[in-house]
């Protein structure tokens, strides 16, 4: 730890595990740092980063005085924190215009990994990370997955406690009128966001797609992304025509069992295929969800032509199921 945190004090890059996936951390406040986790990426600056705190009383180093005296930050904190909720608000002006994509906010975490915790305790600094990929590309869920994509263009790796919760931090705005909004599902479901807030105006879910060519409000809101390098394929009824060679991905035991029939009336080779849960289990699904598709993407890489495709049956919206099928719309949808 001491090492990868005076890594971090330098301005190097160091990928570290949270509860939801890996993160890419640079000190939140040193820029060259910054533009390095941008290009380690290859990511577009209209992209914000998450700061992520060990301490609440961090926040005043990032959130302007008039946006902690929104009760709201401290309800949300009590029920949310240390855990996998993003809370953007108004930023001070000494956060970096990189960790904020030029916006007026900036989206804070306090992650409840043990690792991730002392890291940045160690560090001295709040932490920018993004999921430590490639841009688009399936989000990292062991070290493995890191050094996959990222191999070279880092300077270190930690190894830590596993990435249970499996997909990214639910991500709330907290403006200065108006109900809170959900810019992205991730581990907190919107549901538990729904109690916590009713007697605080409440929560609306927002567009879950940014415009073309706008600054994103919060990372995660490109029209295709969480993409493996195999294309995916949402099979929401029947099989998708022409496909020939398979991989298949369903997210419970029966589904798989429809999907393998459907893709053997099909005539379509399968050359690997899992189901995330036995039965349907929203948890040990997501926290399973990029380590599978991960695992179908290097079956079909190793053993399939270059026209298979990952065929997926899609997950039921609803609770954590909402994270789930946000992940799978995204990483179904061709890049433009």
């Amino acid at each position: 730890m001491p090492r990868a945190a005076a890594i971090i004090r330098a301005g190097g890059l160091v990928a570290f595990p949270t509860e939801t996936v890996y993160g890419l951390g640079a000190n939140a406040f040193d820029a060259p740092a910054l533009a390095r986790i941008f290009e380690a990426k290859e990511r577009p600056t209209f992209d914000p980063l998450i700061v992520h705190i060990a301490d609440r009383a961090d926040l005043v180093r990032l959130f302007t005085e008039a946006a902690l005296a929104d009760p709201r930050v401290t309800i949300l904190a009590d029920a949310f924190w240390p855990g996998a909720l993003t809370m953007v608000a108004a930023a001070r002006p000494e956060v970096p215009g990189l960790v904020r994509a030029g916006l007026e906010t900036v989206g804070v975490r306090l992650p409840r990994h043990e690792t991730a915790l002392a890291l940045i305790r160690a560090a001295g600094t709040p932490i920018a990370a993004p999921s430590a990929n490639r841009f688009g590309r399936l989000s990292p869920t062991s070290a493995d997955h890191v050094l996959e994509q990222l191999d070279g263009r880092i300077d270190a790796v930690l190894l830590g406690e596993a990435t249970d919760i499996g997909v990214e931090s639910s991500v709330v705005a907290l403006d200065g009128v108006g109900p809170a909004r959900l810019l992205r599902h991730g581990g907190i479901p919107l549901e538990d966001l729904e109690l916590a807030l009713a007697s605080h105006g409440g929560i609306v879910a927002t567009a879950p797609t940014a415009r073309p060519g706008t600054p994103l409000q919060a990372p995660g809101m490109t029209e295709s992304h969480y993409a493996p390098v195999v294309p995916l394929l949402l099979a929401a009824a029947g099989f998708p025509a022409g496909v020939t060679e398979c991989a298949l991905l369903a997210p419970d035991r029966a589904a798989l069992t429809r999907l393998e029939a459907r893709a053997s009336a099909a005539g379509a080779m399968v050359h690997a295929s899992v189901a995330l849960s036995d039965a349907l289990n929203p948890v040990a699904a997501a926290a399973h969800l990029f380590e599978r598709l991960h695992e179908l993407e290097a079956a079909l890489l190793r053993s399939a032509g270059p026209t298979a495709r990952i065929v997926v049956a899609p997950y039921p919206e609803g609770g954590l199921g909402s994270a789930i099928a946000d992940r799978l719309r995204r990483a179904a949808t061709t890049p433009q």
